[in-house]
């Protein structure tokens, strides 16, 4: 998806929330961790794992599926950096703001993976 279509896209989504009252409700989900063979296992357990919450606009919209984040992890087990590397733009935000809260065990050099987060209604 072109750079011009996934703004349009989110401005649309945008307005849908805002038109459905622009409050949100949110459900816990669990986050899955899984890692991508191109980019290596994940060699450390996650000491802090927080989970992701459902928003209740993309519930309310039956809106699912999983947001793929990329991380670098520093040797300390904090995060380095993250990348979201797929997932549905209403779902995004979710996943960045529980990944944020991550941490690792130490290790002796940096560790590459993606992180899954699978976001489906749970009533």
């Amino acid at each position: 998806m072109s750079s011009r279509t996934t703004r349009q896209w989110m401005a649309g989504s945008l307005l849908a929330f805002l038109s459905l009252g622009g409050t949100a409700v949110f459900h816990p989900l669990r986050a899955q961790t899984r890692s991508a063979p191109s980019h290596g296992e994940l060699t450390r357990k996650p000491k802090t794992q927080v989970a992701a919450v459902y928003p209740d606009v993309a519930r309310r919209m039956s809106i699912t599926g999983t947001v793929k984040v990329l991380v670098v992890v520093a040797p300390n087990g904090n995060l380095k950096s993250t990348k979201v590397v797929g997932g549905h733009p209403l779902l995004v935000n979710a996943a960045m703001d529980a990944i944020k809260k991550w941490k690792f065990e130490p290790a002796g050099e940096d560790s590459t993976c993606i992180v899954e987060f699978k976001f489906q209604p749970q009533d």
